[in-house]
């Protein structure tokens, strides 16, 4: 196999939870055999998740595309077999009408990865579930170690509005979900 061809990005469905265990028996496959002639990149798109354990913020990442992996790889010979019958995963998304894998278009890898790539260099997205009513520590900005209670939710801008009573009064304050926690 001396044929030289260009390098596109393709999408193998893999068993959920199991896209790491893919992606190591993958690179694993290419340090040991010639698969790493045809195959440069192996990639899962992930996103960070931060939730709460006794108070304290604990930050995780996921795949933001569960059971999807990204494979760069030039599919040459029995390159395509040999990535279809890995351990753990399905097969490709996407064929052509005579069965062959579907490489995506420039534009696609280049939302994925961008959007990966953002998701990298944010602090997370907060996985909390705020309702209207809750009780809240603050724990960050000039209202440091106060409660508040929660009088509106917006979890797509990661912000509340809450009410902190101050010398008898309340006070309306407007919070990012990473200046609470949930009492």
């Amino acid at each position: 196999m001396t044929e030289v061809a260009e390098k596109r990005f393709y999408v193998l469905r893999a068993v959920s939870g199991k896209e790491a265990k893919v992606r190591e028996q993958l690179e694993a496959e290419m340090k040991n055999t010639n698969l790493g002639q045809y195959v440069s990149q192996v990639v899962i798109p992930t996103e960070k998740i931060v939730t709460q354990r006794a108070g304290k913020k604990v930050i995780k990442e996921r795949p933001y595309l569960p059971g999807y992996v990204l494979v760069e790889a030039a599919l040459l010979g029995d390159v395509a077999h040999t990535l279809r019958n890995m351990p753990n995963v399905i097969g490709f998304l996407g064929a052509n009408k005579g069965g062959e894998p579907e490489p995506l278009k420039s534009s696609e890898v280049e939302r994925i990865l961008g959007r990966a790539d953002q998701m990298a260099d944010s602090e997370g997205v907060y996985d909390l579930e705020l309702y209207v009513g809750d009780v809240v520590r603050i724990i960050d900005g000039a209202f440091a170690n106060y409660e508040a209670t929660v009088e509106e939710v917006t979890p797509e801008k990661q912000k509340l509005r809450v009410m902190v009573k101050m010398f008898g009064r309340k006070t309306p304050l407007e919070l990012n979900y990473s200046q609470v926690v949930k009492e």
